[in-house]
């Protein structure tokens, strides 16, 4: 049996789960991680290989969250100023042709000009040079989708206006105006490939926006149809003339709506000439011109016109602009600078991911904070070096239980902070698998860094350091300035501000390593299609 997951069901995810971040219960994060991708370690060495590459795929199983946990540093919240919906982009070009819209693209009806069976994957719509929205009413088409005459017309005047109904230009095409996109929404949000949509087209006050969208509530306005398609023009004599100065006939749209009227000229020789919609109506989902009271022979079905009533989406051209422009992709927006010492710029990372829902290091509450830092850390009571490039170093303590093992992922020289992770590479014997290696003794038990045994740093040469005990609260002195730590020290040593065990990761990717400076700011840009 075949079967279909159709277009509504994308949509419908792609609002499911913008309305899912938006919600007060949940929280999500962007995160960046993995600070030392070139060197030997469980998800950064090819296991079939044993060669250390990056990057490498990512792997969707519930090991490898576990490590993309156990290695990210820091996340910053998914807030509504952050996530829209997106649609490819289609700027308007002078000459181009657009296809119309129609709800009726398939395999065996395809756009004509973008020879493609479903409408979302056409040019139906354009951004004009002032990000203005518009999609193609009627381009000057007519006749079935195999003639020359269904491509219409080439688009000379760039659609530029604001009105609310749609209007026809002199080169044949009708634009119909949706909404502009927002200067802070290009700021953020704009691409080559995307065009930005407004994040609450069904509940915004804004007033441009809230009149497009009730202007195509047809159960209001009654206005839902606004083109009927001429396929078949009919045989000569099919139909009543309207040539000689008559008035047009005015006939009903009939099907499962109501109030629909067409204006129909006729030629002198009995043919279709021109369609008119005079009243779009309401509450149609299908629906057939009654030609029959201009019809002269009835018993001659073969000579018969075909005219198409174009169904708009939901209720009516603007009234549901997701729908309308088949908004199955989400972005996501993420700013990561030097403003808060939780995402240090001394780093590096070569991933970047999603979570939902971590839960906080002190409770199984969900963290809701507007950023985290998922790093341990403790400060060191004297300079290392500078000899190093401390990101990716190991470094080891003899504490109670055993030893603490971990990597470096950040050490500011000014705080003498140094913050670290721990991954299954440290205790591994060959660092990224299970293999066991001949005379090897290793202990599994991932023990933290403190108390007041020296630190081991795996710099060439090694450096002994210890804690500096001292330092409780979340602030400390440098050169006479107080510096905010970002997270709460006690005795000279911090935890993350959330549980790494817990969360959903629904997005990873691997990425080539992007070493961060004091001086840059990082824009992260993921866009989800669904």
């Amino acid at each position: 049996m075949s079967a279909v997951v159709t277009d509504q069901f994308r949509i419908a995810n792609a609002t499911n789960f913008v309305e899912s971040v938006l919600n007060d219960a949940n929280s999500y994060y962007v995160f960046l991680g993995l600070p030392n991708p070139t060197i030997a370690g469980f998800g950064r060495t090819d296991v079939t290989t044993g060669a250390t590459k990056w990057p490498l795929a990512p792997v969707d199983n519930s090991s490898y969250q576990t490590h993309y946990r156990d290695s990210m540093m820091f996340g910053k919240k998914i807030t509504s100023a952050n996530i829209r919906r997106v649609i490819k982009k289609h700027i308007w070009v002078k000459n181009n042709r657009y296809d119309m819209y129609r709800d009726d693209y398939s395999a065996t009806n395809l756009a004509p000009n973008s020879k493609t069976s479903n409408l979302y994957r056409s040019n139906y719509y354009v951004m004009n040079s002032d990000f203005e929205v518009y999609i193609c009413i009627d381009n000057g088409s007519s006749g079935t989708s195999e003639e020359s005459s269904a491509k219409g017309n080439r688009s000379l005047i760039e659609p530029d206006f604001t009105d609310v109904e749609p209007i026809t230009q002199s080169d044949g095409y009708t634009w119909k105006y949706l909404f502009t996109v927002a200067p802070s929404d290009i700021i953020k949000f704009d691409s080559t490939e995307y065009i930005v949509l407004p994040n609450d087209w069904a509940t915004t006050t804004d007033s441009q926006i809230k009149t497009i969208r009730e202007s195509g509530n047809s159960d209001v306005n009654k206005n839902q149809i606004k083109k009927v398609y001429i396929e078949k023009v009919g045989l000569t004599g099919a139909y009543t003339s309207t040539s000689g100065g008559k008035d047009p006939h005015t006939l009903n749209i009939l099907g499962d709506g109501t109030g629909g009227k067409v204006s129909v000229t006729v030629t002198s020789t009995g043919k279709i000439d021109t369609v008119k919609v005079v009243s779009g109506g309401s509450g149609y989902t299908y629906g057939i011109v009654d030609l029959g009271p201009i019809q002269i022979d009835k018993s001659n079905s073969t000579a018969l016109g075909k005219l198409v009533p174009i169904i708009p989406p939901s209720k009516g051209h603007g009234y549901d602009i997701y729908k309308e422009l088949g908004a199955d992709k989400v972005l996501i927006y993420s700013r990561f600078d030097d403003s808060t010492k939780d995402f240090p710029s001394d780093t590096s990372f070569g991933q970047v991911g999603i979570i939902k829902n971590p839960e906080k290091s002190t409770s199984t509450d969900i963290y809701k904070a507007n950023e985290f830092s998922s790093l341990d850390s403790f400060k060191i009571s004297s300079t290392l070096t500078d000899s190093e490039k401390y990101v990716g170093v190991g470094i080891t303590q003899a504490v109670e239980g055993g030893i603490a093992r971990g990597y470096i992922a950040s050490y500011d020289s000014d705080t003498q902070i140094v913050k670290y992770f721990q991954d299954r590479s440290l205790f591994f014997p060959n660092k990224y698998d299970h293999t066991d290696l001949i005379n090897v003794s290793t202990q599994s038990k991932v023990l933290k860094f403190g108390g007041t045994q020296e630190i081991t740093v795996s710099t060439n040469p090694l450096q002994l350091k210890s804690i500096d005990t001292t330092l409780t609260g979340i602030t400390t002195t440098s050169n006479e300035k107080i510096i905010n730590l970002g997270v709460e020290y006690v005795s000279g040593v911090a935890e993350p501000e959330i549980n790494k065990k817990t969360g959903d990761i629904i997005y990873i990717t691997n990425r080539s390593t992007v070493q961060r400076d004091v001086r840059q700011k990082e824009d992260i840009k993921i866009v989800l299609e669904f």
